[in-house]
């Protein structure tokens, strides 16, 4: 534990047998209480791998999606006393040792949500990142930070940890089962005004790493300009929409725990 705080980290897989083993052997386990992974339906040894490794690891009985990946590690490690959680992809694209750094971040009591960013010193490049999609990411981030009033350098990196506040603000069931859930759920922390905190992260790019193509990067785009445009008519209409709703003020909120699957 930092400062007598339960640091969990949870691993949304799909087909991630060639990089899990080296991803969990670089974690500084010092640091880290409880490592959770959920396989989204791998069609490879994934999840045996995972329990060989000693991870609490729970299987989809069908592919549903990388935001559906996410909701049932949130509720997983909300449910076993997280603290703080944060989420790494096990493909080794982002550098399992910068755990500690992002668990300090939010232990020192800071920040409440931190990102590992690949922008902040151009590492996305250097590591290989498709110019597309590097282009793609400077201009998703330049008109959220337009429309969210921030002033961040990357809104769409897999390595982000948040305190347990901020899991326990919403009902993330809501929101979507595909690829645009992390922006969702950001643009959700920053409406309620929570701290965002970020450090530079090397990535890494290769046939090993796990990545979207591009009809599925147009669908994200396009998903991503469509939350930041909701949060801009929440936030000028004072109109809350379901999206940007806190569990208290749903209508028929329930627990995170009661609406565990496993």
């Amino acid at each position: 534990m930092i400062e007598n705080q339960k640091i969990t980290v949870v691993m949304p897989a799909y087909n991630a047998e060639k990089t899990l083993v080296k991803t969990v052997q670089d974690l500084p386990k010092d640091f880290v209480d409880d490592i959770i992974l959920v396989d989204d339906f791998s069609h490879d040894r994934t999840a045996e791998i995972a329990r060989e490794l000693g991870i609490f690891c729970v299987s989809h009985d069908r592919n549903k999606g990388y935001g559906a990946n996410q909701k049932t590690l949130y509720r997983l490690a909300l449910e076993r006393g997280a603290d703080i959680v944060i989420m790494l992809h096990p493909d080794y694209q982002y550098n399992p040792r910068l755990v500690p750094a992002v668990a300090w971040m939010l232990t020192a009591g800071c920040y409440d949500v931190v990102l590992a960013s690949r922008m902040l010193v151009n590492s996305a490049r250097r590591g290989g990142m498709p110019l597309y999609k590097y282009v793609a990411n400077r201009f998703l981030t330049g008109f959220q930070n337009l429309l969210l009033n921030q002033h961040l350098s990357e809104y769409h990196t897999g390595f982000r940890g948040y305190r347990r506040c901020v899991l326990e603000q919403f009902d993330f069931s809501r929101n979507s089962d595909d690829f645009v859930f992390d922006n969702q759920f950001l643009s959700q922390a920053i409406y309620h005004g929570f701290r965002i905190g970020e450090i530079s992260c090397p990535a890494k790019y290769g046939a090993e790493f796990s990545s979207i193509n591009f009809r599925r990067s147009l669908v994200y785009g396009l998903g991503v300009m469509a939350t930041s445009l909701s949060y801009l008519y929440a936030r000028i209409l004072s109109d809350r929409h379901t999206l940007f709703r806190s569990q208290a003020e749903l209508p028929s909120s329930r627990s995170q725990s009661d609406i565990i699957r496993r």
